[in-house]
């Protein structure tokens, strides 16, 4: 008798299938790691295979969870992303790409830095400024989130 499968608590991450980040009847396995040691999952719905950081700012990303939060305290206090790259010795072109893809997935970075790192609406809004002042070619979808998130602004 084969043993049971695990719980697995996440949703397809493909935008195409018609189970995308929806709970009820998702099919999802759990398939190995790959070479950077994040989990491999297989949507048995639209036959496709992502990894646990799909759709997230960690996506091909080398650093670590840790590194990338630690980086976004930074940001909070308002350092310059080169005194940021003297404190945690990455290179500023790798901590300026992690600040367009935190503007990208604005929204859901907002919702981790508030429950998961226990910053305040106020910091995170912080944070939002200095990415919207620094990084003046940000992309029409990463200025559309960041309207988004940053307070004073109406939800669509």
């Amino acid at each position: 008798m084969a043993r049971p499968r695990s719980e697995v608590k996440i949703t397809c991450q493909i935008p195409t299938c018609k189970y995308y980040l929806k709970e009820e009847k998702k099919d999802i396995l759990k398939r190995g790691k790959n070479k950077a040691g994040h989990q491999q999952y297989y949507c048995n719905h639209c036959h496709k295979w992502f990894v646990e950081t799909a759709n997230t700012p960690l996506y091909h990303k080398h650093l670590s969870e840790e590194e990338i939060i630690n980086i976004c305290k930074h940001l909070v206090e308002k350092n310059g992303l080169r005194s940021i790259q003297r404190i945690t010795g990455h290179h500023r072109d790798t901590i300026g790409r992690l600040v367009v893809d935190l503007a990208e997935h604005a929204e859901r970075a907002n919702n981790f830095l508030i429950h998961n790192v226990k910053l305040t609406p106020i910091e995170c809004d912080e944070l939002w400024s200095f990415v919207k002042k620094n990084k003046r070619k940000l992309s029409p979808a990463a200025q559309i989130a960041m309207k988004k998130v940053m307070l004073g602004s109406t939800q669509a």
